[in-house]
C-alpha cells in the first residue's frame, strides 16, 4: 500500500489531537482553581474514607454483574464480524460460532442459577 492511502488517518488523528489539547487548555484557563482539604479528599458513597478496605464490606454480586457484562460484551464483539463473514467460512464456521454460542448460554445459566444477577440476598 502506498503512505498516499494513510494520509486521511494522519489528519483525523492530527485534528483529534489538537480539539484534546486546545479544549484542555481552554478549560485551564477558564475553570476555578481553589483547591481546599475537604474537596481534594477521596469520596465513595457518600461516606468518608476510614479504616481499611478489608475492613469494609462491600457489594459482591455488583462486581459480579460487571464481570458477565464483559463476557456478554465480548460476545457480541465476536458476532458481528461472524455475520459479516458468514457466507465465506461455511459450515464450520457457523457451527463454531453455534458452539461458542451455546458454551457463554450455559455460563449465564450457571450464573443465574447461582444468583449472580439477584439484588437482595
Amino acid at each position: 500500500m502506498a503512505a498516499m492511502e494513510f494520509l486521511p488517518v494522519l489528519f483525523m488523528v492530527a485534528g483529534v489531537v489538537l480539539v484534546a489539547t486546545v479544549t484542555l487548555f481552554v478549560s485551564s484557563l477558564l475553570r476555578p482553581a481553589n483547591p481546599y482539604l475537604a474537596k481534594n479528599m477521596p469520596y465513595e458513597c457518600g461516606m468518608d474514607a476510614a479504616g481499611e478496605a478489608s475492613g469494609g464490606r462491600f457489594r459482591v454480586p455488583f462486581f459480579i454483574l460487571a464481570i458477565l457484562l464483559v463476557v456478554f460484551d465480548v460476545e457480541a464483539m465476536f458476532l458481528f464480524p461472524w455475520a459479516v463473514v458468514l457466507k465465506e467460512i461455511g459450515l464450520v464456521g457457523y457451527v463454531e460460532m453455534f458452539v461458542f454460542m451455546v458454551l457463554l448460554l450455559v455460563g449465564f445459566a450457571y450464573a443465574w442459577l447461582k444468583g449472580a444477577l439477584e439484588w437482595e440476598a
